[in-house]
């Protein structure tokens, strides 16, 4: 097979960037790193990518960034599968979406869907009228707002940001844990001031490990195509934050519940839908849905699911034969440099042992960033973290 088109990947300073590029570098696929600054980005750093571009600032200066791609785009022999690795460029991409179509691959069809899937507010409302459990919600604007806190929701919950990238980028975390009606105002103070909106949400009851995901890639008949489920072990920040230790475990109540909402709401390309199990009731509730590659990418690819080479076949209409994972494989993700801090809380509010963490530690892994056949970008991840520290 003959690959025409290019891969342009958004963000190679994280490691989403990195498992994107060697997932489509060794099937010969020619990838180009696309970052907004020389720094950090580790990722273009591998021996599978072709390319290293600056653009502007996707946010600073949004039109100039996609008058980039498009200036790319143009002297291109054929269109480029755009991928990208990071909630905020998929927020661009989805405001350009009609515009960036006409010069890029892309598996989205419908402009505002990214958004709509990314947004707390909209996807709780979407996954209502599909049936799907969310956790109880109140908002801002409320009658009654405090007694309903107390009533419905009651402490300690969570003040969790619509839009999630805005918050990450402004507070350094996803959400706000409150456990009394103090703290709940200061926190809705605090996102009045930074001008964000919040909802505030119960805490579904239950560990880290009841943090369950259903990964999967939608064909454009907006069909499941490939996909497998997984369960968190550890995460970071604790309790609310990303994947650092997280296995491939087969769930098909997952299926039965993701599949049909993301078929339902005409969902194009990959998606990750999080789930937590009520540790009370066994139920799944809807957190959040990831609309681009996600952290665990590298698992996926080890247990036999190559989502950006999946992405690209379709796009260059050369479809890989559908794929399930419906055993268990037992191989987890790691990221050792976040799941050491996280391994820190957890042993120090009590959650876990020093023993619960060792004994979880014998199986096979998919890391985040070591690869004995691509080493350069370790080294270079290495190096950033050295001079971090070293200034601090």
């Amino acid at each position: 097979m003959e690959n025409k088109n290019k891969a342009v990947i958004l963000g190679s300073n994280y490691y989403i960037g990195l498992s994107t590029i060697r997932c489509l570098g060794i099937h010969g696929i020619y990838t180009v790193a696309v970052d907004y600054s020389d720094k950090d980005r580790y990722g273009a750093e591998s021996k599978y990518c072709s390319e290293k571009l600056i653009a502007p600032h996707y946010r600073q200066n949004k039109e100039d960034f996609i008058r980039f791609l498009k200036d790319y785009a143009r002297k291109q022999s054929a269109p480029p599968v755009l991928i990208p690795c990071h909630d905020s460029y998929v927020e661009v991409i989805d405001e350009y979406l009609d515009e960036l179509k006409e010069y890029y691959l892309i598996p989205q069809t419908e402009k505002g869907l990214y958004t709509k899937a990314m947004n707390k507010e909209t996807l709780h409302r979407l996954a209502t009228e599909k049936g799907v459990l969310v956790p109880e919600t109140v908002r801002v604007n409320e009658d009654n707002f405090f007694e309903k806190i107390e009533t419905i929701i009651k402490y300690p919950c969570i003040v969790k940001p619509t839009d999630s990238p805005s918050f990450v980028a402004k507070f350094r975390k996803k959400i706000f844990k409150v456990n009394n009606r103090k703290e709940l105002e200061e926190a809705l103070e605090k996102a009045h001031n930074a001008e964000l909106e919040v909802i505030v949400q119960r805490i579904i009851p239950g560990f880290d490990d009841h943090m369950h995901t259903f990964d999967a890639y939608l064909n454009q008949d907006a069909k499941v195509t490939h996909w497998t489920t997984c369960q968190k072990f550890r995460q970071y920040p604790i309790n609310f934050g990303a994947s650092v230790y997280t296995g491939q475990k087969y769930i098909p109540e997952l299926y039965g519940i993701g599949a049909k909402f993301l078929e339902d709401i005409g969902y194009k390309g990959f998606a990750e839908i999080e789930f937590k199990k009520d540790a009370e009731t066994g139920k799944y509730y809807l957190i959040e849905i990831n609309v681009r590659i996600t952290n665990f990418n590298n698992l996926l690819y080890k247990v036999g699911l190559n989502i950006p080479y999946i992405t690209y076949r379709e796009l260059t209409g050369e479809p890989l034969e559908p794929k399930a994972i419906t055993e268990n494989t037992n191989r987890v993700f790691w990221y050792l440099y976040e799941d050491l801090l996280a391994i820190r809380d957890y042993i120090k509010t009590g959650q876990l042992s020093l023993g619960d963490v060792i004994s979880s530690l014998f199986k096979p892994k998919a890391y985040a960033i070591w690869s004995l056949d691509d080493l350069k970008p370790t080294f270079s991840f290495f190096k950033m973290m050295a001079s971090k520290l070293f200034k601090r």
